[in-house]
C-alpha cells in the first residue's frame, strides 16, 4: 500500500485503518460496500427510518462522555511509533511545534485520537473519512464549475471509517484552537457553534 508518490503510508494512517477495521468488525459490516446495496436502493423515507433505527441502537447520549479504557495504549508510545518513518533530525522540531499550544499538539496527534475513537460506540455507517478533521485541514477552493466552496482540503490521513469519527474530531479541534488562540470569547463561541448548520440533519 502506498500513496500516489510511491511512499508507504504513515504509521498514523495504518493505526487509524486498523482501528476502523476493528470498528467494522464490531458492528458486523465491512465498510461502505456492506451498506451500499441497501442505502442505494431504498427510498429517502426508508433510509431515514433505517437511520433512526440505528440511532435507537446507538443513542446520541452514548457519545456524551469518554472514559479511558484499561487497555488504552500510552499516547507517548503512539507518537513515538509514528516517528519511525520520519526523518530523525526533524522529529525534535515537530515536537517543539506541538508544544506551542493544545491545538498544535492536537494537529500532530491524529494517531492518539484514532486509538481513542476505536473504543467509542458507532452506528455502523462508514464513509471515506478525513481522518484528521481539524480546522487547518479546511479551506476555500474553486470547483470545475467555477464555484468557490469551503471544504476539507487535506486527505493525507483519509480512510474508510465510521462517520462519527470526523464529527468527534472536529469539535475538539474548534475548542482547542479557540481556547488557545487568544481571539476572545466571541470568536471562540463562534468556533464552537460551527456545527450548528448540521444539527437539524443529525437530530433527525
Amino acid at each position: 500500500m502506498s500513496d500516489k508518490s510511491g511512499s508507504p503510508p504513515s504509521v498514523t494512517t495504518l493505526e487509524a485503518e486498523r482501528a476502523a477495521r476493528g470498528q467494522r468488525e464490531k458492528v458486523g459490516g465491512s465498510g461502505p460496500a456492506a451498506s451500499g446495496d441497501v442505502t442505494h436502493t431504498l427510498s429517502p423515507d426508508k433510509r431515514a427510518a433505517a437511520g433512526k433505527a440505528l440511532r435507537e441502537r446507538v443513542p446520541r447520549a452514548q457519545h456524551g462522555a469518554w472514559k479511558k479504557g484499561e487497555s488504552r495504549p500510552d499516547p507517548i508510545d503512539i507518537l513515538h511509533a509514528a516517528d519511525a518513518d520520519r526523518l530523525p533530525d526533524l522529529v525534535p522540531i515537530r515536537y517543539g511545534r506541538m508544544l506551542q499550544s493544545p491545538f498544535a499538539f492536537y494537529r500532530g496527534a491524529a494517531g492518539v485520537m484514532a486509538a481513542d475513537l476505536a473504543q467509542t460506540p458507532v452506528s455502523g455507517i462508514h464513509v471515506q473519512a478525513c481522518g484528521d478533521c481539524h480546522l487547518m485541514n479546511f479551506g476555500g477552493f474553486a470547483t470545475p464549475e467555477r464555484n468557490i466552496i469551503f471544504d476539507i482540503n487535506d486527505f493525507d490521513e483519509t480512510l474508510p471509517a465510521p462517520w462519527e469519527w470526523d464529527a468527534a474530531t472536529s469539535q475538539p479541534a474548534c475548542h482547542s484552537h479557540g481556547h488557545g488562540s487568544g481571539t476572545g470569547l466571541s470568536r471562540h463561541r463562534a468556533c464552537l457553534d460551527g456545527d450548528l448548520p448540521f444539527r437539524p440533519g443529525l437530530h433527525t
